[in-house]
């Protein structure tokens, strides 16, 4: 993935709570965001439009556009329509693929975008990096940090459970992200920031520890607000290092190879579990799987519909979905039958908890 602009930069603001959408026209009225008040609403086909009728009278005369898919074709399309006319900023309304796609288009032309997250599925809702599809692969593609944040609880609460817990998984595989660094700083002198790496340990920490589940309100602003450190962690340090290692090189493999098996969060948690053994770290590993397994999500390969030699498979070109990342899988270098070996060796450790 190209390097991030490097910039300390933080969101002008970051509203958590419920009924925080009734508040997008005062962030709107923000000069620094949009001075003329000419703003372009990027909505999904779902509960986006729904948020968008909801605050209608403080969008004024917005453009509504609606995108679907996640794809570089699709953010390449809404650019274009952007360019059409003169705005002052973007607003993306809906889960990560909108937001995702809204970011990048929003970044093309160098405009103000605002976050409003329907979901909290990953920290795509607050990270300089915009993940979309490209010929079948999805690929991670630098962008500028919204510059605003709102995550309202009502929302989230009436999206998919099943999409919101996958966050979970997303915000503790920061925890074998900074491992990996760790090791690259070891072995290949790779520098490590400081600061981003306290920003991505503390949301995966907090939700290790934290008690409740999605239908407790204080456990879901834990949960946005991890989501949201770990986006700045990323635009502290300028690229995506503090929340993406060997974790995220298996998720991407599994989406490349075998499509639709398991979501962002879903398949990062899977991923930095399995990392996580091969490291031979028994105190995160025993954290990690408990805390997955407490909120129902996925452990093994076929949780996720996979079975041994599907994953074998997708370990094995993992590191080819990051040629320039060194993390566990790079340093152990397995071979086929060597990661075959382990995996039985994992699903016998995960089994016995």
């Amino acid at each position: 993935m190209p390097l991030l602009a490097r910039s300390i930069q933080t969101p002008l603001h970051i509203d958590v709570r419920r009924g925080a959408v009734a508040d997008l026209g005062r962030i709107l009225a923000d000069g620094r965001i949009s001075a003329g008040g000419d703003v372009a609403v990027v909505v999904g086909p779902g509960l986006g439009e729904r948020v968008v009728n909801l605050i209608r009278p403080t969008l004024g005369s917005a453009d509504v556009y609606t995108t679907s898919g996640g794809t570089l074709d699709a953010a390449l399309e809404l650019s274009g329509k952007l360019r059409a006319r003169s705005y002052d900023a973007v607003v993306g309304i809906g889960g990560g693929t909108t937001v995702d796609t809204a970011k990048y288009a929003a970044n093309r032309w160098g405009l103000p975008m605002i976050s409003v997250a329907t979901s909290l599925a990953n920290d795509g809702i607050a990270s300089p990096v915009a993940s979309l599809v490209h010929d079948g692969i999805k690929g991670s593609y630098g962008v500028h940090i919204p510059f605003g944040v709102i995550v309202d609880l009502d929302f989230v609460e009436n999206g998919s459970d099943r999409v919101n817990r996958g966050g979970i998984g997303d915000v503790i595989s920061n925890i074998s992200a900074l491992a990996d660094w760790e090791l690259a700083r070891e072995v290949r002198g790779e520098p490590v920031d400081g600061l981003a790496s306290s920003l991505a340990r503390m949301g995966a920490e907090a939700m290790l520890s934290m008690p409740g589940d999605m239908t407790d309100d204080a456990f879901v602003t834990v949960l946005a607000e991890s989501l949201i450190s770990s986006g700045l962690a990323m635009a502290v340090c300028g690229s995506s290092r503090p929340a993406s290692g060997g974790c995220h090189e298996i998720m991407h493999a599994i989406d490349s190879l075998f499509p639709g098996t398991g979501s962002h969060g879903e398949l990062a948690g899977l991923g930095a579990l399995f990392c996580t053994f091969l490291r031979g770290d028994e105190r995160r590993f025993a954290q990690m799987s408990a805390c997955l397994g407490r909120h129902q999500l996925p452990r093994l390969p076929a949780d996720v519909d996979l079975d041994a030699d599907q994953f074998v498979e997708a370990v094995a070109f993992a590191p080819r979905t990051r040629p320039d990342r060194y993390t566990i899988l790079e340093h152990l270098a397995m071979s086929p039958d060597e990661i075959r070996r382990k995996l039985a060796e994992y699903v016998e450790a995960v089994t016995d908890r």
